[in-house]
């Protein structure tokens, strides 16, 4: 019996690797993202969608399918509705500098719930970046075109359950604000929540007070928005941020470099809160969309204000003319003098000492349409803004 030679075909032999071999090497190096998401409203729906629950399914599933350098990319607590999640933000950012091979996501309500951006991700920003996308519960795979062919049918479903979580949320809040319940998170700077019923009551926090009514005193003496913000930052008054963080609130905004940064509009927002009447105000504020975060400001006639509901910190009067003043965002001639003799300022601020000497009495400004307050309110200084008495 002859012995069987078989000779390599040197074609064949330098021949170099296909693509899809060329493919998954390269898809190798790059990573695998495993992102999850829960918001506030996911919560309430038990534990099937929260954070762990979701990096235990789809960090087994990676395992089973041979995923490699899986990394995790996880925002707790951000809503659907919006694109703005920082780790969100992250993983594109990776996508578009082609570090990301797949993508994974327990379903395609954890990416979004907004179907328009969805589907620009899915079906525009992925395949140009050649990512595979999975929704492992949605049965959603980008590598197989006929599990994509009802995904944005799937994605208008998610959107409607955010429409539909908005009406009701919206019901929910028109209902207490009718019913003169407080609409904002946070109390206005001079107020903090009640620890026997925060949610339903303000009490007077004594230290910002004193720089409320400080700011009241000031503007009645004739200086504007940008002259009291001048005077608290010499004066070394920490600004209402930083004040809030020490006393552990959560603030709206980052810590400032400057603890004392006031500026003029923070000046002419206390100057024009009625808040510090003593009443709650509703409805000052709205959104077109439940798609948009930009706030409205609300006519006044549409307000709802119920007097009396926390305890007062300065007189109507005093407001009254501020309110008009702050407005213009103005102020008067530098060389206007003080009503009451300043002495040195801390916190909390001290009061002003009166003097014998006639008071002033304000006149308009050309470049304003502010109006002199009357007598008895001109002679005011910051022992008296609490209570219509001349010094």
């Amino acid at each position: 019996m002859c012995d069987m030679i078989y000779t390599s075909n040197p074609v064949l032999a330098d021949c170099p690797p296909i693509k899809e071999e060329q493919d998954i090497n390269r898809q190798s190096d790059k990573i695998t993202a495993i992102y999850c998401r829960l918001s506030r409203d996911d919560e309430l729906t038990g534990d099937s969608n929260s954070i762990v629950n979701q990096k235990a399914i789809l960090n087994r599933y990676a395992k089973e399918q041979g995923f490699k350098n899986i990394q995790f990319f996880v925002d707790d607590g951000y809503s659907g509705a919006n694109f703005n999640r920082p780790d969100w933000q992250r993983m594109i950012e990776l996508v578009e500098n082609d570090k990301v091979g797949i993508i994974l996501a327990k379903d395609m309500s954890r990416i979004g719930r907004n179907y328009l951006e969805v589907g620009i991700y899915t079906e525009m920003l992925f395949p140009e970046h050649n990512v595979r996308f999975i929704a492992v519960n949605s049965g959603v795979d980008s590598a197989n075109q006929q599990d994509n062919d009802f995904t944005p049918f799937l994605n208008i479903i998610n959107e409607f359950y955010v429409k539909d979580s908005s009406k009701k949320v919206r019901a929910v809040m028109r209902q207490k604000g009718e019913a003169g319940e407080y609409l904002t998170t946070n109390p206005p700077y001079g107020y903090m929540k009640d620890p026997d019923n925060p949610k339903k009551h303000w009490i007077v926090d004594d230290e910002a007070a004193a720089v409320v009514r400080q700011i009241f005193a000031w503007c009645m003496e004739g200086y504007g928005p940008s002259q009291i913000a001048k005077k608290l930052k010499d004066a070394k008054v920490e600004c209402p941020t930083v004040h809030w963080m020490k006393l552990g609130r959560n603030a709206p905004a980052k810590t400032p470099d400057d603890p004392y940064g006031w500026v003029p509009d923070t000046v002419s927002g206390i100057l024009e809160k009625q808040e510090y009447l003593g009443h709650t105000v509703n409805f000052k504020t709205r959104r077109l969309s439940y798609k948009s975060k930009k706030k409205l400001e609300t006519p006044p006639n549409q307000w709802k204000i119920f007097e009396n509901t926390h305890e007062a910190i300065i007189d109507k009067i005093p407001l009254t003319v501020c309110r008009n003043f702050a407005r213009t965002n103005a102020d008067l001639p530098k060389q206007a003098k003080p009503i009451c003799s300043p002495v040195s300022l801390a916190v909390p601020i001290a009061v002003r000492n009166c003097t014998t000497a006639p008071a002033r009495v304000l006149k308009p400004d050309k470049t304003t349409s502010f109006a002199p307050p009357p007598a008895s309110v001109a002679k005011m200084c910051a022992k008296h803004i609490s209570s219509v008495r001349s010094c």
